[in-house]
């Protein structure tokens, strides 16, 4: 049975959710290929090292697209693939795998670094509000019969070449190589791989299996003798025994496009004889000082150093959400930290909402122009602006307001029903009065720059049970545990 995330349906509306499309190149409407249901592949980490936050911009764009499609009442099955195998240091056929690098390393088998990151990498997910629950997370060494069954399929229908290196797929038997992102002919040959394997008949063949190595930790018989698989194998296998022949959306970096997605073109379109993807969506990188993030760069910045400097995970989430996902996004510490206050001020308008409107919601204007806003290409920069006007707004109820940031919830995944507690301090009507005046008293004190009397009175609200945080818009109450 499918784990079908929950549907919530706009009632008297037909959604128009448009995609930019990377294989049609324009904004297309998306049509599912069948009536309310969606397939949904997005690429996933090779779990050799710990996944950075640009590596997490990719699963973001899948939950935002998951999201919007959910929210408009389609059911999504979903999977995230998981490299464990078959990924090579250059990215192309020659040089070691990642994993046994990886596992070198640390002194560890494959399968342990394999279990540890992936591990760490679906807890990242979690902690950026995406629901792990309701996505599959296979693995490449579990499918390695499937791999070896589409390989298979490709020799026996000529688009695939045997030499000692091992089976590779002949790209010149596929007229339309590179049609995704303009890599076809001309372009493709001047970007093209250079070869470095003796027998390879073309820059753009690629491995479908791979003749063992020494230094191959991981090894599987097969029709071609012992080995391990290409990289771009798995994707193909995986997505084709648990989604079908053809998939509605293909997720993933943009990095991903010349290549690798191209790859997968070629080889699920020659064996299944059907188109693969209807729609192709990609992410555009984060950058730090315009350098894509980057492990062999040196410039990674984890989720755990996030909080660790003392931010919620959440603030990662809204950073995302301000720039468009096919926009480049500079990572600062000063950038995230504003962040994370913008999340703050969200999360506290949010509470007091809740209870000037008791957290009864009525339609508006603003909520419908906000879905829209967030259906045409996922345009959350406008769309968050658009939130924030219309809180601030004295044109609509608070009831209204609620009614908006159900939506904006439902879409952005940010907590904005249920902010965290630590973060919105005490209702004012859950604290004793006195403990109310001596805040008061504090601020007065504090304001005034009399800081011996305000670290008095926060001294002595403390030994009432409470703590005091000051934030850029006013004192925040929290009840210590």
């Amino acid at each position: 049975m499918w784990p079908f995330t929950h549907t919530r349906t706009r009632e008297n509306s037909t959604p128009r959710i448009f995609f930019h499309n990377t294989l049609t190149g324009r904004k297309d409407l998306f049509v599912p290929l069948k009536p309310g249901e969606v397939t949904l592949y997005s690429c996933g980490p090779t779990v050799y090292s710990k996944q950075h936050i640009g590596n997490l911009r990719a699963p973001f764009l899948a939950d935002l697209i998951a999201r919007v499609l959910v929210h408009a009442g389609f059911h999504i099955r979903r999977v995230i693939n998981i490299t464990d195998v078959g990924h090579l240091v250059d990215d192309g056929d020659d040089g070691e795998d990642k994993m046994a690098l990886g596992a070198k390393k640390e002194k560890k088998s494959p399968e342990e670094i394999a279990d540890h990151y992936a591990r760490e990498y679906i807890n990242d997910l979690t902690d950026i509000a995406i629901d792990t629950k309701h996505i599959l997370f296979p693995r490449a060494t579990e499918y390695i019969k499937e791999q070896i069954a589409l390989a298979k399929t490709l020799e026996e229908k000529g688009f695939a070449y045997y030499i000692s290196d091992g089976l590779y797929f002949d790209t010149s038997k596929f007229p339309e190589y590179g049609k995704l992102g303009g890599f076809a002919g001309a372009s493709l040959k001047e970007g093209a791989r250079v070869p470095k394997v003796l027998g390879k008949r073309h820059a753009s063949d690629f491995a479908l299996w791979r003749t063992a190595r020494p230094h191959d930790l991981q090894q599987w018989d097969s029709p071609w003798g012992r080995g391990n698989p290409g990289w771009h194998l798995e994707c193909s296998a995986m997505s084709r025994t648990l989604l079908g022949i053809e998939l509605d959306i293909h997720t993933g970096g943009e990095d991903l496009i010349p290549v690798h997605h191209n790859n997968e073109i070629a080889q699920s379109e020659a064996a299944n004889g059907r188109p693969f993807v209807r729609y192709w969506i990609h992410n555009a990188f984060a950058t730090i000082q315009g350098e894509k993030i980057s492990k062999s760069l040196g410039n990674v910045v984890y989720l755990s150093d996030i909080v660790e400097h003392g931010f919620h995970p959440l603030a990662l989430r809204y950073f995302f959400l301000q720039a468009h996902y096919r926009t480049p996004l500079s990572f600062t510490w000063e950038s995230i930290g504003a962040a994370h206050e913008a999340l703050v001020r969200l999360w506290r308008l949010s509470d007091e909402i809740a209870t000037e409107s008791k957290r009864k919601a009525a339609p508006s204007e603003a909520a419908t122009r906000f879905i829209v806003t967030v259906e045409d290409d996922l345009s959350t920069p406008q769309a968050l602006g658009q939130l924030w006007d219309s809180l601030k707004s004295e044109d609509l109820t608070p009831q209204q307001k609620w009614g908006l940031l159900v939506q904006a919830d439902a879409l952005f995944g940010l907590m904005l029903t249920t902010p965290p507690a630590d973060y919105v301090g005490i209702a004012a009507s859950d604290i004793p009065k006195e403990v109310q005046k001596l805040l008061q008293l504090r601020e007065e004190a504090r304001l005034s720059k009399d800081f011996v009397t305000s670290d008095q009175l926060r001294a002595e609200i403390e030994n009432r049970g409470y703590r005091v945080e000051d934030r850029q818009d006013g004192p925040v109450l929290t009840k210590d545990e």
